[in-house]
This record gives C-alpha cells, sequence and structure tokens, in this order.
C-alpha cells in the first residue's frame, strides 16, 4: 500500500487496507452468473415472449453511449450472448450519451416488432410516455444497469448493481483506511468528481458518499461532474486544481475508472504525485486493478459490467411463465491491496 501525503504528515505507517470484497460469483469483476434477489416482484403476466413461436426472441437493447471501459465491456456481454444459439436476435441501439436518441432508438424498437425491450437508461427522466408506449404495443420491458426509479409498474424486472450500495461500501472501505492508518475524520478533505448526472450510477454512489460525508464529518473541497468520461474527468480535475491547493485535499474520489484516470492525467499533468493521496475509483477495469496492485488507486468498488449472459437467462425464464422478482443485483465488493492478486485475472476490459 502506499503512503499517502497524509500518512507521511500523520507519520503513520501505511497498514493492511480493510477487506470488504465479498465471495459470490457475481462479485468478481470478470463477471460469471451469481446474483441475490431483492424485495418485491413484477405484477404483470409473463406470457410466451416468443410471439411467432420461431425459437428466438428479437431483444431491442437500448445502451447509453460508449462512455467508457466498463461500458464497452457491458455492450459486448450482450452481443456475446444475444445470439441465435442462446435463443435471440439481438437489435442494438447505442444512444451515444444523449437522451432524445435513446428514448427515439425505443419508439424504433417498438416500430421494428421486437418481442423484449431492455432499457439502460442515461438518466431517470422524461421515460414515462416512452414506457407507457412500449406497454400499449404488449412488449415486456427489462430495466438493467441504471435502475428507473419509481417506474416499476412499466418494467418486468430490473438487474444490475446496487448503485447505492456500491457507494456504502466505498465509504466503508474509507472509514476502515482512516483507523487503520491512525488518521482523523477532520484529515479527509476529498475532491468529489461525479458521473452522469442523474443517472442511476451518479445518483447511488453520491448519496452514499454524502451520508458518509454527513456521519463523519469529512469535507467536500469541490464536487463537478466529469459524465463517466477520461477526458471529461480530467479537464473536471484540471479546473478544480486551478483554485484548490494540493495541501488543500486529501482524496480523490471518482464515481468510474475512467473519470479517475483523467484525474490521474490532471494531477501529473500538474506536477502532483497520485501516491500521495487515497485515490478511491469505481467498476474495477483491468487498467484501474492493475493500478491498485501498483499503489496508484487505493480501492475500487466493483460494479460488473458482464450482465448480458445474467439478463438473457432471466428473460428466459420469464418468457416460459415464471415470476422474477425484482430487483435483483450482482454480488460486489471492493477491491484493495488486500485482494488486488486474485482480482487481477479476473478484471475486465483493458
Amino acid at each position: 500500500m502506499k503512503t499517502t501525503r497524509l500518512t507521511k504528515i500523520m507519520a503513520a505507517a501505511v497498514g493492511t487496507t480493510l477487506a470488504l470484497g465479498l465471495a459470490a460469483c457475481g462479485g468478481d469483476s470478470g463477471g460469471s452468473n451469481g446474483t441475490t434477489t431483492g424485495d418485491g416482484g413484477s405484477d404483470s403476466a409473463m406470457g410466451a415472449w416468443d410471439k411467432n413461436g420461431d425459437g428466438i426472441i428479437v431483444v431491442g437493447f437500448a445502451q447509453t453511449g460508449s462512455e467508457s471501459g466498463w461500458r464497452t465491456a457491458n455492450s459486448q456481454s450482450f452481443k456475446d450472448y444475444f445470439v441465435p444459439e442462446n435463443g435471440f436476435e439481438l437489435k442494438f441501439g447505442d444512444a451515444n450519451g444523449d437522451d432524445a436518441t435513446q428514448k427515439a432508438q425505443v419508439r424504433d424498437f417498438i416500430s421494428q416488432g421486437v418481442e423484449v425491450i431492455v432499457i439502460q437508461p442515461l438518466s431517470n427522466d422524461g421515460w414515462e410516455p416512452v414506457l407507457k408506449e412500449v406497454q400499449e404495443a404488449g412488449i415486456p420491458v427489462i430495466n438493467s444497469d441504471r435502475r428507473l426509479q419509481g417506474l416499476d409498474q412499466y418494467y418486468e424486472f430490473f438487474f444490475g448493481s446496487d448503485m447505492r450500495g456500491e457507494g456504502d461500501r466505498a465509504v466503508a472501505w474509507l472509514e476502515g483506511h482512516i483507523a487503520e492508518n491512525n488518521l482523523t475524520n477532520d484529515d479527509i478533505k476529498i475532491i468529489h468528481l461525479q458521473g452522469q448526472m442523474g443517472s442511476d450510477a451518479q445518483v447511488g454512489r453520491t448519496e452514499g458518499l454524502e451520508a458518509g460525508v454527513e456521519k463523519n464529518s469529512w469535507t467536500i473541497v469541490a464536487q463537478q461532474t466529469g459524465e463517466f468520461a477520461r477526458d471529461k474527468g480530467q479537464a473536471a480535475m484540471a479546473a478544480i486544481l486551478n483554485s484548490v491547493k494540493a495541501d488543500d485535499f486529501t482524496v480523490v474520489w471518482g464515481e468510474n475508472d475512467d473519470m479517475i484516470y483523467g484525474a490521474i492525467d490532471a494531477l501529473e499533468a500538474k506536477g502532483l504525485d497520485p501516491k500521495d493521496y487515497i485515490i478511491v475509483s469505481f467498476d474495477g477495469n483491468l487498467s484501474a486493478v492493475q493500478m491498485v496492485a501498483d499503489g496508484i488507486i487505493d480501492a475500487i468498488a466493483e460494479c460488473n459490467p458482464l450482465l448480458g449472459e445474467q439478463v438473457g437467462q432471466l428473460i428466459l425464464r420469464a418468457s416460459k411463465g415464471e415470476k422474477i422478482e425484482s430487483p435483483q443485483f450482482s454480488v460486489e465488493g471492493v477491491i484493495d491491496i488486500t485482494n488486488v492478486e486474485e482480482k487481477l485475472p479476473l478484471a475486465f476490459g483493458s
């Protein structure tokens, strides 16, 4: 584990960090098929979704874009699994980060006569009119990755990550790190890079951090969105560093790996050593996990992108009339120096 600027000032030796990794299939960044079932369930009737009886379910997949390594791996997992050999035909829609485009793609899926629509929404805003149209067309909707809050009546089930849980686990890791390294809560001064504003991932992870800040009396010295992208994360961090001095912050908290890569680029461009700070990230791309091993990133709250097979198998079960409980969450943990060697071979992306 690296020695940060904060621990140098405190003259405290860096010890073993808190291990929060959970032993479960879905918790591995490589992603297998373990899931846990949440409370509640869909009340809608789930009949045979293969409407023409040809043995193939045509699925329209509304993806947010390709803004990060996580998203690329996520898209590929759907493309790999939703193939005729597994009983599917996939129609793929890439919204390229635009809400209006994504909603238009869903409406286009209706006109194409798809049999199921999977939506991974950019944000929670403005979906009800679109979902009503899908419902009127008699097409089942699956909500994946980012949860459509307050719209459960329009989709059969949700499967993805517990974004607030990820934020809470990262906060618990930082609390443990403070205790183990003889730090104090007053020492925790955070630069917070937020993701796509209004997305389930941004909302949940931000809520987790802000609850931790309130509980522990930490300080957020700057908070700005980097929209989950490396270039925008770098630009946001560079702007922050123009007004925040090197000694005025001790933690860099970014809501995905790509923004953290950008933040590290900005720190280095400013002549600052990333190893002087506590760096917390989310997702678990291979490069980020390697940075944990190299002592650059301190902790990553896992977010498994390989959802395609898991969602596909749930669709097949539902199409045969099985009631699928909702929400369902992947089981994930935290990667740090204590478990990074076992996580490296399982990491996704590059």
